[in-house]
């Protein structure tokens, strides 16, 4: 699926800004060839739940909607015109002029749909009715219930099987595009890369609709200037010379895609991407053939007031502050992020791990780790058709990506009970299948699963894993964590030699400003000294590839007495301030190269 870029041939309209808003109380039906009845207004691209003063409208679980009107303009009625939204959390049913125009369930991937049987003059109304229901066949996967009132009204209740809120709404943006009737519908490239020739032969798919007499690439460098230029739907371009694509240090290059008919260029659209080579070998991670070390984190689409709502400036500032510190790649825990948030990392060189939203595949998931309930999830949950839905609604959106070089089919799912295998390995093999440019794939390892107990690390590239030894195991104990920590690295590395291991997450709660002269757990001394001992460890291990702690900032979870105003493991505050322990790990990244850290 292309983004919608304005070119000569096209034209975006944004609809971002404010829309009407309600909940569904469920008590009446509510009548999508009328307006709807409420004066109440939220601001798209944003959550709805952080905008509204009100605590049932934060907290509500069900059903809830959007409208706004906008006018098309004539001049583009004669245009395809197409219908995006970048993403509606969780499930969404649209209506334009009352009628209903498309259906998507996810809450983290675009859908489209064409819009122009269903205009009328003058202004059209857009309705949307959303939900933020999940159990056990959604991704992320919720745990829902719900009872009757005394007047007979169903009360729905989401409880997260995972620990960040359940942030709902249009999070990301709604736009229209228009194309010309004969149109180019998709475009794929896979650069392949000859290191010592420093040349690179780039495949190019193109799909169309309509009828063209010639489809034309061409590409350029970063200065616009042409590279080099070939026709046809499939097609192989040769650059010479090329100039990659590098961690930190990005080039792009642009394919220019023109339809081209009775000698005149019909519709053009711009694909900008990278030339890299990313591959696994002799437990490296090898980035056009050397081995790169991972520095960084796993994050969150997380900030006041937007909640998971798209932010570019606080994107930006994110990505500032991480090369500040040396650190190189992030993880897309727990969901995939925005496109925009995906095209900055392309600009920045920023490498990134692509994870679908599976997240909670564990049966009675808790802060204790108990897994009481862990034995019966695979036969409780009933995830695979989402599953398969969002692996190929991912790789199809981000398949064309340069910082894209791992996918995580998964996060933390409970890999150590039977069943687990049976699960994963078609969700692999489709993963596998669907990317053109055939990257690893991985998927998030939880506590629980260690090297003899896990059922599922056969299936990957790369063992990811999640370890909070000395925080919810041997809490304070940091000599004891410590050997519990170098034990388990120097099993999985016995186990599998050829396989690179890295942290995906490690982390301790951290209360801001909170001081101890006896290094307590929740204070900024002791989240530094839980760092220093993980990382003398990940030094001493030979095919230890990254550092991915958790997390980069602090971020909003549901309630409960474990947390306090959410997760409190960011080594930045929410509002982006930074813990002490910025200036550690800082002066350690920046001192570690990117590239044959590990020899």
């Amino acid at each position: 699926m292309l983004y919608p870029i304005a070119t000569e041939s096209r034209v975006v309209v944004n609809l971002s800004g404010i829309w009407k808003f309600m909940t569904d109380k469920e008590v009446e039906p509510i009548e999508v060839s009328q307006p709807l009845p409420t004066n109440e207004v939220v601001a798209v691209p944003a959550s709805f739940n952080d905008q509204t003063v009100s605590k049932e409208t934060r907290m509500h679980s069900g059903y809830f909607w959007y409208e706004k009107e906008f006018t098309i303009a004539k001049a583009l009625r004669n245009e395809r015109l197409v219908l995006r939204f970048g993403s509606a959390t969780h499930e969404a049913w649209v209506y334009l002029n009352g009628k209903e125009i498309t259906y998507h369930k996810g809450g983290f991937t675009p859908f489209e749909v064409e819009i122009n049987n269903y205009l009328v003059d003058g202004p059209n109304r857009l309705t949307v009715r959303l939900s933020n229901l999940l159990d056990y066949t959604t991704l992320p996967v919720g745990n829902y219930s719900e009872e009757k009132d005394e007047n007979g009204r169903i009360i729905r209740k989401v409880d997260e099987n995972f620990d960040f809120f359940n942030y709902a709404g249009l999070h990301r943006p709604v736009n229209i595009y228009t194309t010309p009737r004969d149109y180019i519908e998709d475009i794929v490239i896979v650069p392949n890369v000859d290191l010592a020739a420093k040349k690179a032969d780039v495949h190019f798919s193109i799909k169309t609709a309509g009828a063209f007499d010639e489809v034309r690439v061409t590409v350029l460098d970063e200065e616009g200037k042409q590279v080099a230029q070939a026709s046809g739907n499939d097609t192989n371009i040769s650059i010479d010379n090329v100039q990659l694509w590098q961690p930190l240090n990005a080039y792009l290059y642009t394919a220019k895609v023109e339809g081209v008919k009775g000698g005149e260029t019909v519709d053009v659209y711009e694909e900008s991407f990278g030339v890299r080579k990313v591959e696994v070998s002799s437990g490296k991670f090898l980035i056009n053939g050397e081995p790169f070390y991972f520095k960084g984190f796993g994050k969150h689409e997380d900030t006041f007031v937007q909640g998971r709502g798209l932010n570019e400036a606080y994107n930006v500032l994110d990505i500032n502050l991480m090369k500040q510190m040396g650190a190189n790649s992030f993880r897309t825990s727990h969901y995939p992020y925005s496109e925009e948030m995906m095209r900055l990392c392309d600009r920045e060189g920023i490498v990134v791990i692509d994870e679908t939203p599976a997240v909670g595949l564990f049966h009675g998931f808790g802060f204790d780790l108990s897994g009481k309930n862990a034995n019966s999830t695979w036969s409780v949950l009933k995830t695979t058709e989402a599953h398969e839905q969002v692996i190929r609604e991912l790789i199809d959106r981000d398949k064309n990506h340069a910082c894209v070089v791992l996918w995580s089919i998964a996060n933390e799912p409970a890999s150590h009970i039977e069943g687990a295998h049976e699960y994963f390995e078609p969700l692999f093999n489709l993963a596998r299948q669907l990317d053109p440019q055939k990257r690893p794939c991985t998927f998030v390892n939880i506590l629980m699963a260690t090297p003899n107990a896990d059922k599922c690390s056969d299936l990957v590239d790369v063992i990811a894993l999640n370890r909070y030894y000395g925080w919810y195991l041997q809490t304070g104990d940091l000599s004891k964590a410590e050997e519990e920590t170098r034990k388990e690295l120097l099993e999985w590395q016995e186990k599998y030699p050829d396989k690179p291991i890295m942290y995906t997450e490690y982390g301790a709660d951290t209360v801001a400003g909170f001081h101890s002269a006896y290094g307590e757990p929740f204070s900024e001394e002791y989240q530094e000294d839980y760092y220093r001992m993980n990382s003398k460890v990940f030094d001493e291990i030979s095919n230890f590839v990254g550092e991915q702690l958790w997390n980069f900032a602090d971020f909003q979870t549901k309630f409960g007495i474990q947390r306090v105003q959410g997760n409190k493991k960011g080594i930045f505050t929410r509002e982006r301030e930074p813990k002490m322990v910025v200036r550690y790990l800082s002066n350690r990244w920046n001192n570690i190269p990117n590239f044959g850290y590990k020899k």
